[in-house]
Order: structure tokens, then sequence, then C-alpha cells
């Protein structure tokens, strides 16, 4: 078994070739403050244009020349270097880390566990509810995709229409459709899972989530939801008699000067209190005439009520006269006419001026699915419709959130969805506050409160508000949510008591199993020696912690040791980029009047959040850029291709990103940058931005078809493979191009493993290659094509392609190349192959992981120790160490190994790996436990789903035989 376990180690260890190289995604810091220093960042940035208006001794004939550029740009470099002195070095006072507001756990592999057994056993009816559960343990985890796969999971299994709705517009919003240009919030994305008219239906139908949607052509020729409320004229007549013999009427109703004739039997089948009215022992069942006026119904409506019940629909009424029938069902108990009216009025609902108006009427006379409807168009037009003081007086107040719940639609699932957009928006804001308070009163089980209470006390920490914050953090504790002490802690801290905040972070590290962030938060509250040792265990424990370098960097920095402090912050950034750390980074650069690699730097951060304020709040990252123009030789834009396709080879992704912000800056327009830079975002696991971009390429596409593309690439992104491919191809039908090519062999490839579908991925890369396209997107092409030709065994066109790849400096290359070696039985020209990438490229851990495949053991032992040195998110030197341990016999170090990295990334191939281990030692529970986890996270991975079917007969087997021995 171990020998097994070790043999197949390779085979995990997959090329990156079609998938391209990934990252491990990252938790995005809070940046520095907001507009708190604007005031003085203005003054600054004004007195230093001037300064340096006066001083420069620049010619504008000197820009064109390189050595003239160099003597202005030294004699330059005192003036901005004083003027940037006035910031000073960075202050650990202000680099304190963030508690993250979020559910986290001491021991997640535990937590998934207990909720993937929970899905199992739940009635199916139940599922979506625990799956909401799962999407609140993986939000706070760096992995989006996780996030979003739990949430399509929860739709797909919702059986109520508001649940319905809100997952719906959940799974928009991730998408963020309301970026995209001409898309109308309540457009239909073509397929099911978040049609707006299917999550008005109620009823459990998960197979059905896939299905192909009409909807869209319906909304763009008009349909049902091209109404408008005010002005719609009947299109039948009220007083159609619907060809009925005068003799079929034989009962008057009398409203004013108006007569309704009616049939009496038909309008009593409206409800019971009509059929006791005209049956029963009142006076007006024996009359012909009854006179109604004093019920506050019009003769419209009365007349409208009578031809429903002859008829049975409201669909050729006035929408005017329907919301009175409504009132009047609900007066007489008219169910069936109630729900007819209900579910028209519905579908008349398709925007923001609509809903508001008509959810009013809806909450009055308990229309569920008027309400639900309203609801949609306002949910769908997230975060916008927050601004709206009407959405948020729906929405914030105890009394509000009674209306809602009043009609069945108040729900800690809606507040989760309110208040994580709120708290993305603006953290601080009484919009934000509210709806975690509803959040709150809506919480049913423990998990629910654990998370509201937990965000809750982020927020107030985050408004300064330190009793209210240490409150809602203690609550979170009581009810079992172990890292609201990390809030505690910290509240107490704010309010002056830091030996208390001390003693309550000893208190959790002798309680529970250390992590990191109990160290990172303990190290708060001490100095000197103790400080460091502390987050030096932090970084041991987790790796991925911002907080150690940062701080470290600027102890260092202060003690003037710029270049060791700029060695600290890039250990981070070579696996983690965040906008914290580049700033950092640049700021020291500064410091040390490297201002071409501080601008590299800021440009990186703008690209990550563009409205970034650096050096603590006090200057916006723009107006830093524009500064340090005037000091770094700037390129044309075709300088700039050559400078992108330089650090492209390279891999130096932010230097990649740099180039492509200064070439954005020039022509801001442009959407092939646009991609290339969600392309680069994306190579380094910063989802978010990387969307936004394929956002804004998309909204700023030249043709159709391109912008086809970038829609499939969105899709794909977000989970949505099929429809990617379909738009591929809509993409085609219009133009042959590369991208669109490109784009359906690549989820083709993600899609199948079947021997046949690869021949047509290749197809399909051969003809995108013969489209015009540059190098850059080329030599990804031809290292996608050979690495399916590795696939289906053609070895020696692999290698052609791989060569052709190099040849046009797609440096990646080399790892197919080598791989192909490998196969070929040619291990010393794999290694070479390796070698040769590790020397060409900037961030080269992958290069050591893979060049660890073709050398002997304790030389690959080498190059995977430097691997985790430089990336520790790596997991393939963790499971293979952890091999070697198992082959040695030395079961409780590997475990120990796999454990050390599960620590700070859940990952699949861990979890496996680990409940191999543990089944081969006998030890089902633990097997049991990590196969229960690793299907939390993927539920069909089939290895997994196989050792735990046979952990379960296993422990079926000892269950029975300690019964039969008690």
């Amino acid at each position: 078994m171990q020998q097994h376990i070790f043999n197949s180690m390779r085979s995990l260890n997959m090329v990156d070739g079609c998938k391209g190289t990934q990252l491990c995604a990252f938790n995005p810091s809070v940046h520095g403050g907001a507009a708190a220093g604007t005031g003085l960042g203005e003054k600054f940035f004004q007195h230093l244009q001037d300064h340096l208006r006066v001083n420069s001794i620049r010619s504008s004939k000197s820009h064109r020349h390189n050595q003239s550029f160099s003597q202005s740009n030294n004699a330059n470099t005192s003036v901005l270097k004083e003027a940037l002195s006035g910031y000073g070095l960075p202050q650990t006072d202000f680099i304190e880390p963030s508690i993250d507001p979020c559910l986290k756990f001491v021991d997640n592999v535990d937590i998934l566990a207990d909720v993937y057994r929970k899905l199992e056993k739940c009635p199916q009816f139940d599922r979506s509810g625990v799956y909401i559960e799962q999407c609140s343990i993986f939000g706070g985890l760096p992995e989006a995709k996780l996030f979003r796969r739990c949430l399509r999971s929860a739709r797909q299994h919702a059986v109520d229409v508001h649940s319905k709705v809100v997952i719906s517009s959940w799974l928009r919003f991730e998408r963020r459709e309301d970026a995209l240009f001409g898309v109308s919030a309540m457009d239909c994305c073509g397929w099911s899972m978040e049609c707006p008219r299917s999550s008005l239906v109620s009823g459990y139908n998960p197979e059905s989530l896939n299905d192909p949607c009409s909807c869209p052509r319906d909304f763009e020729e008009g349909g049902d939801m091209d109404s408008n409320v005010e002005i719609q004229e009947c299109s039948i007549s009220l007083s159609h008699d619907y060809d009925m013999d005068d003799d079929d009427y034989d009962t008057w109703f009398c409203i004013g000067e108006d007569e309704i004739k009616c049939n009496r039997f038909k309008f009593a089948s409206l409800s019971r209190p009509f059929e006791a009215m005209l049956y029963g022992s009142f006076i007006e069942s024996r009359r012909e005439i009854i006179y109604f006026s004093q019920n506050g119904i019009s003769a419209k409506a009365m007349r409208a009520a009578e031809i429903f019940s002859r008829t049975n629909r409201v669909d050729s009424l006035d929408p005017n006269i329907v919301l009175e029938l409504l009132t009047l069902a609900n007066r007489f108990c008219c169910d069936r006419m109630k729900s007819s009216c209900d579910s028209y009025l519905a579908s008349l609902v398709n925007n923001m001026d609509n809903a508001m108006v008509l959810i009013e009427y809806g909450l009055e006379e308990g229309a569920y699915l008027l309400v639900a409807a309203c609801l949609q168009v306002i949910f769908r037009e997230l975060p916008n419709s927050l601004q709206n003081p009407n959405v948020v007086k729906l929405f914030c107040s105890s009394e509000a959130r009674e209306r809602l719940a009043l009609v069945g639609h108040a729900s800690f699932l809606l507040y989760s969805f309110l208040s994580q957009v709120s708290m993305e928006e603006d953290m601080k804001s009484n919009t934000t506050a509210l709806l975690l308070e509803r959040k709150g009163e809506c919480a049913i089980e423990n998990w629910q409160k654990q998370v509201t209470f937990h965000q809750l006390g982020c927020v107030m920490l985050e408004r300064k508000e330190y009793k209210d914050a240490e409150k809602w953090f203690q609550e979170a504790v009581n009810l079992g949510h172990v890292y609201s002490l990390v809030g505690v802690a910290r509240a107490k801290y704010k309010r002056g008591h830091k030996f208390k905040a001390y003693k309550l972070l000893n208190s959790l590290i002798s309680d529970y199993t250390a992590t990191g962030w109990m160290y990172q938060e303990r190290s708060l509250y001490c100095n000197g020696k103790e400080k460091m040792m502390d987050l030096n265990t932090a970084t041991e424990l987790d790796p991925t912690l911002l907080y150690p370098y940062k701080y470290r960097a600027v102890v260092m920095a202060k003690e003037d040791k710029l270049s060791t402090s700029i060695s600290e912050i890039n250990k981070i950034i070579s696996f983690k980029v965040s906008p914290d750390c580049l700033e950092l980074r640049a700021w020291l650069l500064i410091s040390l009047e490297d201002y071409e690699g501080a601008l590299r730097d800021i440009r990186a951060l703008l690209t990550l959040d563009p409205n970034y304020m650096m050096f603590h709040g006090k200057l916006h990252g723009d107006k830093l850029v524009e500064l340090l123009c005037s000091h770094v030789q700037q390129w044309s834009q075709a300088d700039c291709w050559m400078q992108l396709y330089d650090r492209w080879s390279s891999v130096d992704d932010i230097g990649s990103l740099a180039v492509v912000h200064q070439m954005l800056a020039n022509d801001p327009g442009k959407s092939l940058l646009r991609f290339r830079q969600s392309l680069l975002l994306l190579r380094l696991n910063c989802h978010k931005p990387a969307m936004r971009s394929l956002r804004i390429a998309r909204n700023h596409a030249m043709s159709e078809n391109e912008r086809l593309v970038y829609e499939g690439w969105v899709l794909y992104d977000t989970g949505y493979r099929a429809e990617a491919i379909a738009k591929a191809e809509e993409s085609i039908s219009i133009q042959r191009s590369f991208e669109a090519f490109f784009l359906k062999a690549y989820v083709l490839s993600e899609t199948t493993t079947d021997p046949k579908s690869s021949f047509y991925v290749i197809e399909l890369l051969e003809e995108a290659l013969r489209c015009p396209s540059d190098g850059l997107r080329k030599g990804q092409a031809l290292s996608n094509l050979a690495s399916v030709y590795v696939d289906v065994d053609k070895l020696d066109h692999a290698v052609n392609c791989y060569m052709n790849a190099l040849n046009i400096k797609h440096t990646r290359a080399h790892q197919g190349l080598a791989r192909v070696y490998h196969l070929k039985n040619q291990r010393k020209a794999a290694y070479d192959e390796m070698t040769k990438l590790i020397e060409k490229v900037q961030y080269n851990a992958s290069a050591y992981e893979k060049r660890s495949e073709y050398c002997d053991r304790e030389m690959a032992k080498s190059d995977l120790a430097m691997a985790t040195r430089l990336d520790p998110l790596r997991t393939y030197p963790y499971r293979y160490r952890a091999a070697v341990y198992m082959d040695d016999h030395k079961e409780a170090e590997a475990i120990a190994e796999l454990t050390k990295a599960l620590a700070f990334r859940l990952d699949l191939q861990l979890l496996h790996l680990r409940a191999a281990f543990h089944d081969s030692m006998g030890n089902v529970s633990s097997t049991l436990r990590d196969c229960e986890a690793a299907l939390g996270l993927d539920p069909n991975h089939a290895d997994t789903v196989e050792l735990y079917r046979k952990a379960q007969e296993r422990a079926h087997e000892q269950d029975q035989n300690g019964q039969r021995e008690r």
C-alpha cells in the first residue's frame, strides 16, 4: 500500500500545460485607510508639483535622449526624495492585521467533515440550507470557486420561491453583471439556474437547473415583462360577456349607480364568505340585487371579480384593476383569485420603479409572489440598489423585517446576502450594521448566530465602537466560535487593557491546538524578542499570514536595513500578492531611490485596487504614479509591447501587470490589454480583479465576436463551462478568431478526459494557430497543444510544438519539454530542461517542484525544500515528503507532514493522501473524517469516493464485531 502511494505521487503532480500555471488564491487584506488624510495628501502633492516645476533643469529636448534624461533624473532625485520624506518610513502601528469577518476554525477538517455528514443525512428538501452553511465555511477560505460551487448546489436544491430568488440573485452578483454595458437587471442569462422567471416557480426540481431557458427571446420581444403599471390599458373590455346567455346571470351587485351582473353559483365559488353570503342565512341569499357600495370596492374591481369567476384569469385586465382585485380577494378570502392576481402582478415587475411601487402593495396584501418578484429586481440591481434610501428603509429596521416576515420573505439567507454586499461596499456604514442586526434576528441555528455576531463585532471594531465590538465578539465566543476570542482581545486592547488581551491569547494557545493566527494575534500585545518569536512561530505554522512579513520588514527598515527589509517582503509577494504588501515594497524602494521598481509595484497595486490610498491613506496611488513617472524613463506603446513580451517570457507577472497598466493609461479603452491583464491576475489567483478586468474588456470590445469571447471567459471562470463553450461557438459562427477557438479548446480540455475529445481539442488549437494573434498567446496555444499531444501519446508532435513555443520565447514550454523527455526515459535531458527554466524565470517555485521529478531522492528533497521556501502553498512537496516517510515506515512523521500543510491550506489531494495513510494504518475513524472533508471540497472525486465506501464498510464490520463481543 505504502509503495503504491509513493509511486503514484508523480502521476498526481501533473505538468502545467493546458490548464496553465496557477498560484494559490489569496485573501485580500484591507487596504490602507480611506479619505482621512486626503487633505494632507492634496497639499503635499501640490507643493511637490510646484517644487519640481521650479527646480527642474530638464528641457523638452532632453526628454528625447536617454543620456539627458539620466542627467535630469539625477538632478531631481534629491527633490523627490526630500518631498517624499515627509511621509517617513512605514509605521508598525498602521499595519495591524484585520480580523476576518467570517467563520474561522481551529481545525477546518473537522468542521468540513461534520457538514458533509450533515449533508449526507439530511432530507433532500433541507439540503439547500446545509449547502448555505457550507458556503459560510468556504467564505473564509481563499478558494472562491468552492464558495460559488456550494451556492450553485444550494440553488439546485432550493424548494421555495424565496430561496430561489435570493440564491439566483447572489449567483448573478458573484459575476457582477451590473458592471456589463447593455445588460439589464432582469435579463435572463440563458439557463434555468439564474432565470428570473424560473426563480418564481416553487418546487423541488434539481435536474432542471442546467436546462437552457427560452426567456432571453421573450424579454427582448417584450412579453409580459414589458408592462407599465401606470399606463397599460385593458386588452379585453371588462364588460365582455364571453358569449354567455342572459339566462346565466341571476344576481346583480349594485355599487353606486353601477350594476354588475353575475352568476350566483360561480361567484359564490370564489370563497367561503361569498358562498355564505349568497347561499347562507344572510338576507342577500334571497335577493337578486345586492347592494355592495359600503365595502370600499369599486365597480371595476367587482366586474373584474365577476370575469374571474367565469374565466379563472386576470391576465387580460388592467394592472391597476388587478391591484384592487387583490385587495378584494384578501378581504373576502378568495384564495384562488388572490393567487392569480399575485402571479400576474409578479410577472409585470421588471425594473426598480415598478418594484418599489408594487412591493408596498404586496406587503400590504400579503402577496408572496409579488413581493418575491420585487425583491428579485432589487437584488439583481445590487450593489447600486443599496444606495436607494427607500430600499434601505425596506430592509433595515426591525419593523421592516417583521413586515417582510409576515409575507414569508424575511430570512437569514436574505440578510446574509444583503449584509455581504453591504460589507464589501462599506464595512463601517450604518446600513451594514443594521442589516447584520436584522440578520441576527433571523438567525436560528447555532452557526448562523456565530457568524452574525462575529461580523457585528468586526463592524463595530471598524467603527471604533470597542465596547459594542467586545460584546458581539463575546456572544459569538459563548456560542462556540473560538476565533472570535481574537476579536474580544482586540477590543480589550483598543480600550487600553493590553495585559488582559495578552492573557486571553495565552489561554487560547494553551487550551487549543496552536495555529498561526493565534500567535500572530498574541504578538500584538507583547514587545521586543517575545513579539518577534511569536511572529516567527506564526509564520512557521501558517506561512500565508501577511502581517509577520510586513512587521519584520518595517522593523528592518527602521534599523536602516532596507535591502534586507525588501527581501523579507519579497518572501510573501513571491507566492501571495496583495495591495498592502506591494505598497510596503514600493515604499521601501522609494527610500532606496529605486523609483522604477517602486513605480512597477504601484502600477501592479492599482491593477488590484484602482482606488488604493498610499502612505497610510494619505495619497492616492494614481498621484504617486504621476510623481514617479517624472523620474523614470517613459516608454512608447511599442516599447511597452517589447517590455511586456520580455516580462511575460520570464514569468514576471507583477512586472507584466505594471507594463499593461502603463499601456492602459495611454489607451484605456483597449479591450485586448484588459484581457491580457485578466490573464495575469488569474495566474496570480487575484480572482476579483481578474473578473473586473474581463468585464471591462467585454464592455470595450470593438466587435460582437470579441465581446462573446470575453463573456465566455467570465462564464468559465465562474463555473459555467457549457455556457462558455456556447459563447465560443457563437463567436466562431460570426468570425473565426484565435481567442474563440482557444476558449473552446481550453474549456473542453477541462471538461472531459475522453480521448476523442482530446483529438477534437487538438483540431481546435490548430485552428486557433491558423488565426492571427501575437506571440504571447500563440506560445500559450502551442504549449497547450503539445500538452494534449502528450495526453494522446504523440510525443514527437509534442516536442515540435514545445520547440516552436520556445522559439517565440514561451519560456514555460521548457517544463512541457522536460515532461516529454521524461516519458522517453531521458531523465538527464528532462532535468537539464527544468534547470534552463529555473535560470530564466523570476518566480520559479513551480520549476523547482517539477525538476524534482527528474532526479534522485536526495536531490528531489533539496528541490522540493526550495519549492516550499519559495511557495509554501504548493502541496506536492508535502505529499512527496509524506510519501517518503511512509516508505520508510515513519507513519507519524508522514501524517505530521500533511497535517502541517492542512493547517493553512485545505487541499483535496492532501486530504485524500492523509486518508489513504490512515487507512493503511487501520485508523478507520480518521480515514472517514479525512474522506468526508475531502468530499466536502469535491463530492465527485472518484478515488476518495471509493476509499470512503471501503472505510464505511470496515467501520460497519467493526461495529458489528463490537456488538457481538458485548
